[in-house]
C-alpha cells in the first residue's frame, strides 16, 4: 500500500517510551509504534528506554524493528535512570545514543533462572510422578536438581545468547568483539562510564536528545514538537484509573517478570540489584 503524503507529521518528531521490564505486552506496544512511525512518515524518532531489561526474544524483536526504521527514518535512543541489559540491546537498534552521566546502564549479559524445593517438598511429603517424552524434557524441573548433561546443555543456551550480546554491541558501536567482551561481563556502570566505552555517543538530558533529533534532520531543535506514540488505553483504565495502577504495578514488576521466566525456562536479558 501506498501511504499519503503527510506534511504534518515531517514536521514533527516522533517519541516512544519504554519503561520497565521487556516482555511481549511491551513488544506489541513497540512494534505497533514503530509501524506507526513508518507509516505517517516522521523524518525522525526519539526512544526514551527507562528498562533494566527483559525477556531475550522480546528485546531482540524491538531491536530488529528498529534497525528496519532506521534505513528510513533518524533514530536517537535516550537512555533515562536505568537502561540495562536488555535495554541496552534495544538502544543498539538506535543510529545515536545518549545518556544521563548518571544512569545506570551495562548489565551485558545472561541470566537463566530456575527454582528448586526439593528439600521443602521431602518435608511435607510431597513428590511428583514424572512421565516424560524424553530425558530433558523436564529440565529446570522446580523438585530436583540439575544433572550434569543438564547444565552442560543450559550452558551453552546461554553461551550462544551471550555471544549474540555481544556481537550485536560490536557491530552496532563499530567496536570489536574481543573489546566488548571486557567489560561485557554483567557489571552496571554510569552513563559517563559508557561515553568512555564507547556505548553512547553524548550525554545529556532527554530534552537535549530531543534537540539533538530535531538537528539531525533539519528541523528547528527549540520549536520542533514531539508526538508521543502512548500505549492505548483500555476504556475501563480511563474511569477506574486505580485499578490499572494496580495491575500494571503487578505485571511489570521485575519478580513478577524472573518468576514467570524461570518457570518457563526461558534467558533473561535482565539487569537485577
Amino acid at each position: 500500500m501506498i501511504w499519503p503524503f503527510r506534511p504534518k507529521f515531517r514536521k514533527q518528531i516522533a517519541r516512544i517510551e519504554i519503561n520497565g521490564a521487556i516482555a511481549g505486552a511491551t513488544r506489541n506496544r513497540v512494534l505497533e509504534a514503530l509501524k506507526t512511525v513508518e507509516e505517517k512518515k516522521f523524518p525522525a524518532l526519539l526512544l526514551r528506554i527507562d528498562s533494566p531489561g527483559g525477556t531475550v526474544g522480546d528485546s531482540q524483536e524491538i531491536y530488529s524493528a528498529l534497525k528496519r526504521l532506521g534505513k528510513k527514518t533518524k533514530i536517537v535512543a535516550s537512555f533515562g535512570n536505568i537502561s540495562a541489559s536488555g535495554g541496552v540491546y534495544i538502544g543498539m537498534g538506535a543510529e545515536h545514543i545518549m545518556a544521563n552521566p548518571g544512569t545506570i546502564t551495562g548489565s551485558i549479559g545472561v541470566i537463566l533462572r530456575g527454582n528448586n524445593v526439593e528439600g521443602l517438598l521431602e518435608k511435607l511429603g510431597v513428590s511428583f510422578q514424572v512421565i516424560k517424552s524424553g530425558p530433558y524434557k523436564d529440565i529446570l524441573a522446580f523438585d530436583r536438581q540439575l544433572t550434569e548433561p543438564e547444565e552442560n546443555i543450559l550452558q551453552e543456551l546461554i553461551d550462544v545468547s551471550y555471544q549474540q550480546f555481544v556481537q550485536t554491541v560490536a557491530q552496532a558501536r563499530s567496536l570489536e568483539v574481543e573489546t566488548v567482551k571486557t567489560f561485557a561481563d554483567g557489571r552496571i556502570f554510569t552513563g559517563e562510564q559508557a561515553l568512555n566505552l564507547g556505548l553512547v555517543d553524548r550525554l545529556g538530558t532527554e530534552e537535549e536528545a530531543k534537540r539533538w533529533t530535531a538537528e539531525l534532520v533539519g528541523l528547528d531543535p527549540e520549536k520542533t514538537p514531539c508526538y508521543n506514540l502512548e500505549e492505548r488505553k483500555p476504556f475501563l483504565s480511563k474511569i477506574l484509573p486505580g485499578s490499572r495502577q494496580v495491575k500494571s504495578g503487578i505485571i511489570s514488576g521485575i519478580d513478577w517478570l524472573e518468576f514467570e521466566m524461570s518457570t518457563s525456562g526461558l534467558p533473561l536479558w535482565l539487569y537485577r540489584p
